[in-house]
């Protein structure tokens, strides 16, 4: 079944690269067909937070209808893309739909990158989206419910966190976990109960946040160390079994919680494309941000590898995808005016990360003029406010910072998805001791 409509533009992909274009493109008066897979634009910068409690699903996640409320000429289609056709700059979804457009924009985003890890894929959380961060919450959950209503079963691993990577998601993680066992644990379970808690970040590298400077780097290692955190750097993982992980150092750690942040790759459904794939699965674009040999065809976002001027390529990151939509947009906007195109210009803002409450580190500017300690923090939750994609979101994400930093609550701590919750732990009543009743084993879901 095919669309009849010729659209002007297509965009996949409703993240960063693929609203920024939509958005720059609908105030240039070009219509705009956008299709994805789900019905909202997340923020993925702040996924990790809805794991662990900080922030509810809604303060991350805005509808793209609401989003293109007042641009009437974006057309929203919730689908997901299952095949490509660069040639013809068509896409065909599940539902067996194929859509056309004089101009075809790919910004289908990435997926977690397992390198082939034996178990990776099939035992441990990554956190990549509003639902992978509902699994883990839901997970976390589960082992500390578990562990209360069976402390027979405590050395089994249940109280153990492994996060796999040591780049920005994996040490916020740890960091807002480690935080989280401190003033959340202590205070819905015991004291001892966060004393039993142990969070391990895993790295194959020496080091932890590797495009910042050994500064801060240092500095990281320092707080997360401080915090409580078991840091395990220079040797990679070599498998994911249901109860741990193994290291290359034959090291075992038993756990029902392993965190994937080890990397991303392109989507599968770029490889239908017929479009040449370079590091990750990505799209090597052009420097102005088009598939070399396929007119008419931009590639954006996570599904793209973009240079900069100097012909090194930029990170996978927010800033890099919304600035890279908004380019696109405008050499589309050339396009269909009969004008050249310009290439991409990066303005690089600089890199930061949370570490725990009143932590954070900031590297601003080309220079990388570096921040740490309150200042960054203060400096990381204005950024990160400002750039949520809505007022709504921006007051609720604000007030929920303020109420947990200062109250130390978690209303959020709730059970999304009861099948990541469960352990699988047999429900038998540790020895000489009566089993815990359904509404003490539930008591930190209300």
């Amino acid at each position: 079944m095919a669309d009849q409509t010729m659209h002007e533009v297509v965009i996949v992909g409703g993240g960063f690269a693929g609203v920024a274009a939509a958005v720059h493109l609908a105030r240039a008066g070009i219509g705009v067909l956008l299709i994805d897979k789900n019905n909202y634009h997340q923020f993925q910068p702040l996924l990790y937070q809805v794991a662990t409690a900080q922030l509810s699903m809604s303060d991350v996640a805005r509808p793209l209808r609401a989003i293109f409320r007042r641009h009437k000429q974006v057309q929203v289609k919730t689908a997901e893309v299952t095949s490509i056709d660069a040639r013809n700059r068509s896409v065909t979804t599940a539902h067996g739909t194929t859509y056309r457009g004089q101009i075809l924009v790919l910004a289908a985003g990435a997926e977690a990158n397992f390198f082939d890890t034996p178990g990776a894929k099939e035992h441990t959380f990554p956190l990549y989206s509003v639902n992978d961060a509902a699994r883990l919450a839901s997970r976390m959950l589960g082992a500390l419910d578990s562990t209360d209503s069976l402390p027979h079963r405590a050395g089994e691993g249940s109280l153990n966190v492994v996060v796999v990577g040591g780049g920005p998601t994996g040490v916020e993680t740890a960091g807002a976990i480690a935080e989280s066992v401190k003033y959340v644990v202590s205070e819905y379970f015991s004291p001892e109960f966060a004393e039993a808690c142990t969070v391990h970040l895993v790295d194959m590298i020496p080091t932890v946040l590797a495009p910042f400077t050994e500064k801060s780097q240092h500095y990281a290692k320092k707080r997360l160390t401080k915090m409580g955190v078991r840091l395990k750097l220079g040797v990679g993982v070599s498998e994911v079994t249901k109860d741990g992980v193994t290291l290359a150092d034959g090291t075992k750690i038993a756990s029902h919680v392993v965190i994937w942040a080890g990397g991303l790759k392109a989507g599968l459904v770029l490889k239908t494309a017929g479009l040449p794939q370079g590091k990750g699965g990505r799209i090597d674009v052009s420097p102005d941000l088009t598939a070399p040999g396929f007119p008419g065809v931009y590639v954006v976002g996570d599904a793209a590898n973009i240079t900069d001027a100097k012909g090194e390529q930029l990170p996978q990151l927010g800033s890099v995808a919304q600035q890279a939509g908004k380019w696109a947009a405008r050499n589309i906007v050339a396009d269909l005016a009969g004008q050249p195109r310009e290439p991409f210009r990066y303005l690089d803002k600089g890199i930061m990360a949370m570490i725990g409450r009143g932590s954070a580190i900031a590297e601003v500017g080309r220079k990388r003029h570096a921040l740490h300690g309150p200042v960054a923090f203060a400096a990381w939750l204005g950024v990160h406010a400002v750039l949520l994609s809505g007022m709504r979101e921006r007051i609720a994400a604000g007030f929920a910072w303020g109420w947990d930093y200062f109250a130390r609550s978690r209303p959020q701590i709730v059970v999304y998805r009861p099948d990541a919750y469960a352990l699988g732990w047999e429900r038998t009543a540790e020895p000489d001791r009566p089993e815990h009743s359904s509404a003490e084993r539930t008591r930190a879901e209300s």
